[in-house]
């Protein structure tokens, strides 16, 4: 387990996932600190893919040109097809992390999302509710860094529009008094 102080802001729409992330650049947040997780529409009339040319990672599908801007501004890139939830994109270190925990016997009853969001030390119970929100594709964007840091980028995601928005400290006292 990595303990990190994170944010964890749940987006209905693309757009303001978009205006999330932009928000933060502007702000002059570290982007390597910023991950977006979402799924995918699934759809038959269109052809969806994922593919690696020229060390870049390149998506075809619905949100294409939303994932592959995300990919050239956030450092990670994944593609999971995950039992129970479907298939998932992941911009951002959170892709480390799933990875990671994938490997950690541990995280056993937990989806590879979950797991990786339980390596940052986000509470179970809170895991739930963003599994539920993928699976009703929406858009997560996850930020990580110092109690300031966390604090900022709350007030800055804000004006974002985010539909639920949660702090999750690593430390009982830093909880309690945010």
């Amino acid at each position: 387990m990595v303990p990190l102080n994170s944010i964890i802001a749940v987006y209905e729409t693309q757009r303001d996932a978009e205006t999330g992330v932009r928000d933060l650049q502007l702000a002059g947040s570290d982007l390597k600190k910023v991950s977006i997780l979402g799924r995918e529409h699934e759809s038959v009339e269109h052809v969806a893919g994922i593919y690696n040319i020229g060390g870049r990672m390149k998506y075809w599908g619905a949100r294409g040109s939303f994932w592959n801007e995300l990919w050239r501004l956030l450092a990670g890139a994944a593609a999971f097809a995950i039992p129970g939830i479907g298939r998932v994109l992941i911009a951002g270190p959170l892709t480390v992390w799933v990875v990671t925990a994938l490997e950690d016997p541990a995280a056993e009853s937990l989806s590879a999302v979950g797991a990786g969001l339980h390596t940052i030390s986000v509470p179970r119970a809170s895991i739930r509710r963003y599994e539920s929100a993928i699976k009703m594709h929406k858009l997560l964007l996850i930020a990580h860094g110092s109690v300031q840091e966390i604090l900022k980028s709350r007030d800055v995601l804000r004006g974002s529009r985010p539909e639920e928005i949660d702090v999750h400290f690593v430390d009982e006292e830093t909880r309690s008094a945010a």
